[in-house]
């Protein structure tokens, strides 16, 4: 017999949120596919999810975020669903949870704690996590991270404890050290001689101190690389499309036949 669940009403939340719960319900019940269903075989789609709502983000698609942020919200639910059946946890402890931390962590609001600007609100935060029985304020950076995120979030982390340069332009001079150093590894008579694993090395040193050159000049460097990178597909594809137009295989083509498309790719 169908299961009836009360169909959207009015712009309730606490209405909206208890349909979620009811639905979740009923299939974590009666459906196969969700009955089966474990924190572990939803990893792989949850971080999937996650990275379909950053590029909804990124490509300012509103009405697409708003749709990815039901599929995150789900997902989450659907977690907490799982541990309830074995008492580990409810929806209401994650819940009572985040809103008990949010209101620690935040004195400046709910104390009598006075800030001067959101850089005594990152210090204030460390600190806490510190005695919250944190060891390291680099505990919190996820392993798992991509690791252009994880050096952003390293950087940021370290900032909030005054862990930090003075002013950009000291900065920008670290790139450059970094840059010298790197290509002195290739400056050699015997190019055979190459240590590539000292090359690696103080190229991952480079990309580190420019990532925290973007973040002295409030670039997010994981935004900005997804943007060269959709960039490129949407030019590498015009190009694709304009070669098969004139009956033309891009392997057989040369570079100075691409980069006619390519600069006309740039113009679109």
């Amino acid at each position: 017999m169908p299961n009836h669940i009360a169909p959207s009403t009015a712009s309730d939340p606490s209405a909206a949120f208890q349909r979620l719960l009811t639905v979740l319900d009923t299939l974590r019940t009666d459906c196969p596919w969700d009955k089966k269903q474990t924190m572990e075989s939803l990893r792989h789609l949850t971080i999937e999810e996650t990275y379909e709502l950053s590029d909804a983000i990124l490509e300012g698609d509103l009405e697409e975020v708003k749709k990815e942020l039901g599929d995150v919200m789900m997902h989450l639910v659907f977690y907490a669903r799982i541990a309830s059946e074995t008492n580990d946890f409810t929806i209401v402890d994650v819940l009572n949870g985040v809103c008990d931390k949010l209101i620690n962590r935040h004195p400046h609001i709910y104390g009598d704690v006075e800030v001067q600007d959101e850089n005594d609100v990152k210090r204030n935060w460390e600190q806490i996590k510190l005695k919250e029985g944190n060891k390291s304020v680099l505990a919190g950076v996820p392993a798992g991270l991509p690791s252009l995120v994880k050096a952003s979030r390293i950087q940021e982390k370290a900032r909030g404890v005054g862990f930090d340069w003075d002013d950009k332009t000291q900065v920008w001079e670290k790139v450059e050290e970094e840059l010298q150093e790197f290509k002195n590894e290739f400056n050699t008579v015997d190019h055979t001689a190459i240590d590539v694993e000292k090359a690696e090395g103080e190229f991952g040193d480079l990309l580190f101190s420019l990532i925290n050159y973007a973040r002295f000049i409030n670039i997010n460097p994981e935004n900005a690389l997804e943007k060269t990178n959709k960039k490129f597909i949407k030019r590498f594809q015009y190009l694709e499309a304009r070669a098969k137009e004139n009956g033309k295989a891009l392997q057989d083509m040369t570079l100075a036949e691409m980069d006619v498309y390519w600069n006309e790719a740039k113009k679109v």
